[in-house]
């Protein structure tokens, strides 16, 4: 399983993953779901993927190499984030179509769904989540951020923190507690956790960062919100009942 989310603020881009790929009973599988494209000039792109493994790595090899050979289309040379996002769909339909069955009866699907965003020059910075068929969608000012793979665990916390005038440091900090509560309660979801942040329209580089399963960072985290949330509910007003109707019966 899986668990990545990313936000679309006003200051910028924050995306984070997991990196646990198989929760078998003998067997921990771990690669990055993080695929940033930071060195073309003038712009930049992150991908999340969530699905097939062999999929995911398809398409991504695909856009890097559609980068290297200066294909007619590539990420290097699209001028809207829309096209960049229409480029991801195609190629991931593309592989989909390519390792899927023609047997009506075998159920396996290589499908596979993908979070992108990123900017080009001064243009504004867009979020999609692109699915296998290759369309996507964005998301809205009421709720600014994506979800891909186990994502009900944590979306509660983002619903109530996450808004489009949040600081990134706030939304990455609600994201690895999101994160932690996924991982709590599903154990196929599991560290490395990385985070990416991007600064809208800056020069600087973003900021990438790399949680091992025994960082102090998280074990902080995950220490201080269980007790927080503990206290938070002992300070919640205690249950009221109805008063008792008391109904006088006349014996007489």
């Amino acid at each position: 399983m899986t668990y990545c989310l990313a936000a679309c603020v006003d200051a910028g881009l924050v995306f984070l993953s997991d990196s646990r790929t198989n929760a078998g009973i003998d067997q921990l599988g771990v690669h990055s779901k993080m695929h940033p494209f930071t060195e073309l000039d003038g712009r930049f792109f992150t991908l999340l993927s969530a699905g097939n493994l062999a999929t995911t790595q398809a398409v991504v090899a695909r856009l890097r190499r559609d980068i290297r050979e200066n294909a007619e289309v590539n990420l290097s040379n699209v001028k809207r984030i829309r096209d960049a996002a229409d480029y991801v769909g195609t190629v991931n339909r593309a592989m989909v179509e390519k390792y899927g069955s023609d047997d009506a009866e075998d159920s396996f699907t290589p499908t596979a769904d993908f979070i992108f965003g990123g900017q080009i020059g001064d243009d504004p910075h867009a979020l999609f989540q692109v699915y296998p068929q290759g369309n996507y969608f964005s998301p809205t000012s009421l709720v600014p951020f994506l979800q891909i793979g186990e994502k009900k665990y944590g979306k509660p916390i983002l619903d109530r923190i996450v808004q489009m005038r949040s600081k990134l440091e706030t939304v990455a900090l609600c994201g690895l507690v999101s994160m932690d509560s996924t991982m709590r309660s599903n154990a196929s979801v599991g560290p490395p956790i990385e985070v990416m942040l991007y600064r809208a329209s800056s020069n600087a580089p973003p900021v990438h960062i790399v949680y091992d399963e025994d960082h102090p960072y998280l074990r902080t985290i995950r220490e201080s919100w269980a007790v927080n949330l503990r206290r938070a509910f002992d300070e919640l007003p205690p249950l009221s009942f109805p008063e008792a109707n008391v109904r006088v019966v006349d014996r007489g």
